[in-house]
């Protein structure tokens, strides 16, 4: 086999598993917490917040500047979390992968 077949073979093998994975990771989540747990943000692996609970007694009118501050720290806690395994899942997918005049 010519070794453009191979390396069109090895790309619809490549493609097929990033597709999978990209799948699991719509499925699997994170979750950050911030102020002590008042704050709890569930993240979707796939760069998506799948929800935001916050503790009642955080939700004093006088300290708002502060509970959007722990909910910020929460959400970008959980997307950071999030990117990290869904970088190393998909390199795990394209790992041994090269183009010949590109590395």
């Amino acid at each position: 086999m010519s070794s453009i077949g191979k390396l069109m073979k090895q790309a619809a093998r490549m493609q097929q598993q990033v597709e999978q994975i990209q799948q699991q990771l719509a499925n699997r989540t994170v979750e950050a917490t911030s102020g002590g747990g008042a704050v709890k943000v569930v993240a979707k692996c796939d760069g998506t917040i799948a929800s935001v609970k916050i503790d009642p007694q955080a939700l004093n009118p006088g300290d708002a500047q502060l509970l959007e501050d722990m909910v910020l720290t929460a959400v970008n806690q959980a997307l950071t979390q999030a990117k990290e395994i869904s970088a190393a899942e998909m390199g795990k997918a394209t790992a041994g992968f090269s183009l010949p005049g590109l590395t």
